[in-house]
């Protein structure tokens, strides 16, 4: 296994050390131990790609784990965050339609022997994730002090909803003739 499979793998190895101190409540300032682990987990993703791409380490399992490591990251804080009533369930059931959506059309493209390559617009939309989750997760504690603080929140969760949307939008256009339905 080379250096950057590795490090994805440290990534989903981060997901349930992140989960445990994110849904603990005994564990003072648990929620900002949490923030630190689901940054460095985040980190990650820039890390592994820059190594496999300037060393040449670019593999098949690393294509299919890297996304689904980015995946099951994001989804499982933004379950978590449901849990805690700081994000609605239908935001999450959004973001992880898409994230089903573009799978799934990567898996067609598979099939008929095309790659499709992050957009531009689904890199803008993992990034404004985990920025947002950073931000709600890190200001929850402030948010019953603060009367306009949970609006702040709620706009910057549904303009993350917004932007998922809008790349997952982009994936479905430049690539429909994948899904023709009279084929």
């Amino acid at each position: 296994m080379n250096t950057a499979n590795r490090v994805t793998l440290i990534r989903i190895a981060l997901i349930p050390v992140f989960l445990f101190f994110f849904l603990t409540d005994f564990i003072p300032y648990s929620n900002y131990i949490a923030v630190a682990v689901f940054l460095l987990a985040a980190l990650t993703d820039s890390v592994d790609g820059h190594i496999a791409r300037k060393y040449n380490q670019i593999t098949d399992f690393g294509k299919f784990i890297d996304p689904l490591a980015d995946k099951i990251l994001v989804v499982s804080a933004l379950v978590g965050m449901v849990q805690f009533g700081q994000i609605s369930a239908l935001a999450v059931i959004i973001i992880i339609a898409r994230e089903f959506m573009v799978t799934g059309l990567r898996i067609v493209a598979i099939s008929s022997g095309r790659v499709i390559a992050a957009a531009p617009s689904g890199k803008l939309k993992t990034v404004v994730q985990i920025v947002v989750i950073t931000i709600v997760i890190t200001a929850q504690p402030w948010v019953e002090t603060t009367v306009y603080l949970d609006i702040v929140l709620e706009c910057l969760i549904w303009l993350m909803v917004l932007i998922t949307v809008y790349s997952g939008a982009e994936y479905l256009v430049k690539n429909r003739a994948l899904i023709d339905y009279r084929k």
